[in-house]
């Protein structure tokens, strides 16, 4: 019996591989078959679903900016570019902004990334600690030197949401998925020649895109490749807060602490300070009592009344390198495309990888958004790009 053959299999289908799937099939150029496999279609466990749902575009590298300046642009259409026979997903974008705060020891950096931003049509505005004060009445300034202030193209939104729009529409266009996972692939030289899942089924394909996320590297390792990506937990906190602090950005504290708005209470996090790799999903609230609870109390005098209700665990699939994007194909092969490393900025991401990733099927290099510089040559020669702005 011959093998089922696909033009293109999106290992992976969360929020970048639907949004491949949906700009693929979008394309008036392609006329071929897409297949997307996805191990787990309640998307329970995976980043999309358990990320902090926001987008920013205060990154000091400009691919880093370009690419979520899209993303803004598409979210802000996103209902009308996604209907599906006349019903229109929904996204819930709130423009609320992200605060980057610093202290005298990070002027310098706020200030040239600043640069870059302006230079790159980024919203955002320098405030003094007078201003911030002004501007953030609820805020203690105490040992701040300056703000950053995202006034558009910036806040949070429905992950979930945005991932089933792009997964939906992708299906109306043509698009399959399979709740399967691929466990073989099979190559021939520099090319993949097609896949294995678990449920025993072989299939051929043209072209093979890793959108795997924590799985990536596992996927990578069945063709041969070795991806500088590993799992880090990360853990998010629900708090309600019994007096009020409006208006509220996103708040980046130069402790590395966060919290922004979430319905009638707020969510918040802090990269643990020993960060090994990590797959399990237990929620360490003693980094939230121990560590986050008195930074942002410090910060914000209400909060030291909160009271965390809940919390959940999710995973970042870091580069390990730089905590960059690794897109495109390894010199090894041609026809396996990555779309790897993301560290924490895969959803935001997600609409300008999607796009990139379709205009390498298509034309064998990047039309609309340059990304050259995120793909496998720096990795092969320890040439990190440095972001500036990890979060």
């Amino acid at each position: 019996m011959p093998r089922e053959q696909f033009d293109v299999i999106i290992a992976g289908g969360a929020a970048v591989g639907s949004a491949c799937a949906y700009f693929l099939t979008a394309h008036p150029d392609f006329k071929g078959s897409v297949l997307v496999v996805e191990k787990d279609f309640s998307y329970r466990r995976c980043a999309t679903s358990l990320s902090a749902a926001s987008i920013r575009h205060q990154f000091s590298t400009p691919e880093n900016i370009r690419m979520s300046q899209f993303g803004t642009e598409f979210l802000r259409h996103f209902g009308q570019r996604l209907a599906v026979d006349g019903v229109r997903p929904e996204a819930g974008f709130h423009e609320g902004g992200y605060l980057f705060l610093a202290t005298a020891a990070g002027l310098d950096a706020l200030n040239e990334n600043h640069r870059t931003q302006r230079a790159l049509g980024v919203d955002a505005a320098l405030l003094n600690p007078e201003q911030l004060a002004a501007r953030f009445p609820w805020m203690r300034t105490d040992g701040l030197a300056a703000g950053s202030l995202g006034l558009s193209g910036e806040g949070w939104l429905d992950a979930y949401g945005m991932m089933q729009g792009f997964r939906k529409k992708a299906i109306s266009q043509g698009a399959h998925y399979r709740e399967n996972e691929v466990v073989q692939v099979q190559r021939k030289g520099r090319r993949i020649t097609g896949v294995g899942l678990d449920n025993g089924e072989a299939l051929r394909c043209g072209v093979l895109i890793n959108a795997a996320g924590t799985g990536g590297p596992q996927l990578g390792r069945l063709a041969g490749i070795d991806l500088p990506v590993e799992a880090r937990k990360r853990c998010i906190f629900y708090f309600q807060c019994p007096n009020p602090v409006a208006p509220c950005p996103l708040v980046i504290d130069p402790s590395g602490a966060y919290f922004r708005p979430e319905g009638a209470g707020f969510i918040g996090g802090i990269a643990p300070a020993d960060d090994p790799q990590c797959i399990d999903f237990e929620v360490q609230y003693e980094l939230f009592e121990e560590v986050l609870w008195p930074l942002l109390a410090a910060r914000v005098p209400a909060f030291e009344a909160i009271r965390c209700t809940h919390g959940w665990a999710g995973h970042y699939d870091m580069n390990t390198l730089d905590h960059n994007l690794i897109i495109g194909a390894h010199p090894d092969i041609e026809n396996l495309l990555f779309a790897n490393g993301f560290s924490g900025h895969g959803l935001q991401q997600a609409p300008a990888v999607g796009r990139a990733l379709s205009e390498l099927v298509l034309f064998n290099g990047f039309r609309t958004l340059d990304l050259t510089r995120m793909g496998w040559s720096r990795i092969l020669d320890n040439t990190p790009i440095i972001e500036k702005n990890v979060v």
